[in-house]
């Protein structure tokens, strides 16, 4: 599994994903191109202390890029912070949720899950 983070505080990546929808796909293109079975992308940090996103700007960091993975043909895994998130991950081409929650935080996510 390739992380796909596109967090400006990322602390994986120093946030190098978080304002270019095109690099940022090509960089999972490429983490596919060297072995990654999946990307994963989040647009909210789960580490402790990290400032909390508004739903919309998340959906705009992440719903551009799983689009251009998808039609790359590349397998991605959406890691919602919120249920809306989630909600616009799977028509924008995400092959599964990751949700680190275990579906107890977001309100509408487990009716999503099931659709």
């Amino acid at each position: 599994m390739g992380i796909l983070n596109l967090t400006p505080d990322s602390f994986s990546d120093g946030g190098k994903h978080s304002d270019d929808p095109e690099a940022a796909a090509a960089a999972g293109v490429g983490m596919a191109a060297e072995g990654a079975t999946l990307i994963d992308v989040g647009g909210e940090s789960t580490r402790p202390g990290a400032k909390e996103v508004w739903e919309g700007d998340e959906i705009k960091r992440v719903v551009p890029v799983i689009e251009r993975l998808a039609r790359s043909g590349t397998l991605v895994s959406a890691d919602p912070g919120k249920a809306g998130e989630m909600e616009a991950a799977l028509p924008a081409g995400a092959h599964i949720v990751n949700d680190v929650s275990a579906l107890l935080v977001r309100t509408v996510a487990p009716a999503t899950a099931t659709r």
